[in-house]
């Protein structure tokens, strides 16, 4: 496959997660005045029409929807376990994160959280955020050297600049990772 090729369909997965992630936001509003759904069900519903829609190829589609789902499920064992908002999850001055991102995290993340109880314990079991996924913005600790990962958007999750490890996981609030 050809680098530019590569680039290419890395930058659509990343696009196609944050477009994913704002239709299951709108998909949860929707349904919010009737009952609130699971979110799987929900992300799976959004993940179909974007495979029929033709905007990702069903493979496409199932990677980016564990990469929504994995970032939900993180940020709401957070959510549940400290009481604390997102701020402190990503670790970043909110400045550096588009507004409509945080907007459309938040909501999801927080209307999710008490329906996420056991997806937080698979979660914390596995948290594992490999090089090569797409991530949401936030820092991440490199599992071999303990180095931080600052991810300011939405992105491919790159080998660890220190060690090459390939294995991360988000860097807890209170915690600093070494530099």
């Amino acid at each position: 496959m050809a680098e530019n090729d590569k680039r290419e369909r890395e930058d659509r997965l990343v696009d196609a997660y944050e477009r994913m992630l704002g239709r299951t936001q709108e998909q949860i509003e929707r349904a919010q005045n009737d009952t609130v759904p699971a979110l799987r069900e929900l992300l799976d519903r959004v993940k179909e029409n974007m495979v029929e829609l033709g905007e990702l190829t069903r493979e496409e589609a199932t990677k980016v929807a564990a990469y929504v789902e994995r970032d939900i499920q993180d940020a709401a064992t957070y959510i549940a376990e400290t009481g604390e908002d997102l701020r402190k999850w990503w670790r970043f001055d909110l400045e550096l994160i588009e507004q409509r991102l945080l907007d459309a995290f938040s909501r999801v993340a927080d209307q999710t959280s008490l329906q996420l109880s056991t997806w937080a314990e698979r979660a914390r079991r596995a948290g594992l955020y490999e090089a090569g996924e797409v991530a949401a913005p936030g820092t991440l600790v490199c599992n071999a050297c303990g180095s931080a990962l600052a991810m300011p958007r939405t992105a491919r999750i790159p080998a660890c600049a220190q060690c090459g490890g390939t294995s991360f996981r988000r860097a807890p609030e209170d915690a600093e990772a070494q530099p």
